[in-house]
């Protein structure tokens, strides 16, 4: 989900949260700057009238934040113990309502709402989004509030290895636990049955067939500076000798002019193309996978097969180099494909684009700790460094409900 659209939902459901104190004729100035989602003309949840016992639950949940990586004051426990005192009534509504829109909204969707800023474009489901609030009214009228919030945390086992190692951790080890949480909150809730999983900070691909894991590949990934962008991507084919048509960003940093053998070059509009063709020496070796994305991020092949053997493997201008692509590509194929046409692509010299028989999403994402296949919480590097600058938004950045 891009920044502008978590900014928008969360603006969406704090001015709901004012406009139960307020009135809807009586908009204050502050909320004319919340973005043009949240000002979209959308049904507005119905406002919650809250029974003590629900504003109980409420409060439980909210002390039990930090069992998430999450902070209770980010979510006014001291005004609502007070509201709770006072019984139920507008002030109870008012409190309630904000403070659970804010927490049912980072439970489900992450604290931290600018996720590009961190290289994230996994999108989630708007559906998610737009019911939110109706769901939490309903809660709150049958009584269910703690049910429902937990309801909206990651139900993925590596989230509850991380859960689970959090009470024990301190520091820095505690500050990375809760940011790959974070993370997990970005994630959609339903994977798939079938995905490839590359954990960047691992430098691993992982094939996941029917929910289970079935192989690993070793991979290298995008260096520092030419990172690789963290997404969900179909994977529709794979082209066997594939053509290589450089990127403008790499054709710009290489300083690469017309003339240098081994490319084929074109110029429109003074911006010149550059294509290099099959062949031992093509950047993307004999294999490359389709993916459909608009980054020009793929899955291929390498003739430069040293990388595979160092620890450190992020190398590439980010796109994933998978070692013995070949086997990924025929256990894939197994799937009720056409094996014998990718067999016979793979003895000719020609270009050819073998359809997979069914379609396989890449997830591109980044956790410096995740469980491993025997349940482990492995811990990784963090080749990007990201994860102070995670943590460090958890505590202080992000939007606040108000304080009373």
């Amino acid at each position: 989900m891009h920044g502008a659209a978590a900014f928008g939902l969360r603006g969406f459901l704090l001015a709901s949260a004012a406009l139960l104190s307020i009135g809807a004729t009586d908009v204050p100035a502050s909320l004319s700057t919340v973005p043009a989602i949240a000002q979209a003309p959308v049904a507005a949840p119905i406002a919650a009238t809250w029974p003590v016992e629900s504003a109980r639950q409420l409060l439980t949940a909210i002390e039990g934040a930090p069992a998430e990586g999450l902070r209770a004051s980010d979510y006014n426990p001291a005004a609502l113990r007070r509201a709770i005192e006072g019984g139920a009534g507008a002030e109870l509504d008012r409190v309630a309502q904000a403070s659970a829109q804010t927490l049912a909204h980072d439970y489900a969707f992450g604290r931290v709402s600018d996720r590009e800023s961190f290289d994230w474009h996994i999108a989630r489901s708007m559906d998610e989004m737009a019911g939110l609030s109706g769901r939490l009214t309903q809660a709150v009228a049958a009584g269910k509030v703690g049910p429902f919030l937990a309801s909206l945390l990651p139900g993925d086992p590596r989230y509850a290895a991380l859960r689970d190692a959090l009470p024990g951790a301190s520091g820095g080890d505690r500050d990375r636990i809760r940011a790959n949480m974070e993370r997990w909150r970005w994630m959609p809730r339903d994977l798939g049955r079938d995905y490839l999983y590359v954990n960047v900070p691992s430098y691993r691909l992982r094939v996941f067939d029917d929910g289970m894991p079935t192989s690993t590949y070793t991979v290298v990934v995008g260096a520092p500076d030419t990172p690789t962008p963290l997404m969900m991507t179909p994977a529709t084919s794979v082209v066997v000798n594939p053509w290589w048509n450089v990127p403008q960003s790499i054709i710009r940093k290489s300083n690469m002019r017309a003339g240098r053998p081994g490319f084929v070059y074109a110029s429109s509009g003074g911006q010149l193309s550059v294509r290099q063709p099959p062949g031992p020496r093509n950047a993307l070796g004999k294999i490359k996978f389709n993916l459909i994305n608009d980054q020009a991020i793929y899955l291929h092949d390498t003739p430069a097969k040293a990388g595979f053997a160092r620890d450190d493997r992020a190398l590439s201008h980010g796109c994933i180099r998978v070692k013995d692509i070949d086997q990924l590509a025929a256990e894939l194929m197994r799937d009720g494909g056409d094996a014998g046409a990718f067999d016979e692509a793979l003895a000719q010299t020609r270009t050819e684009t073998v359809p997979l028989p069914k379609r396989w999403n890449v997830y591109l994402v980044y956790f410096t700790m995740d469980r491993d296949d025997d349940g482990a919480l492995v811990s990784y590097g963090d080749p990007y460094g990201r994860d102070a600058q995670l943590a460090a938004r958890l505590d202080g950045g992000g939007m606040r409900i108000a304080s009373n």
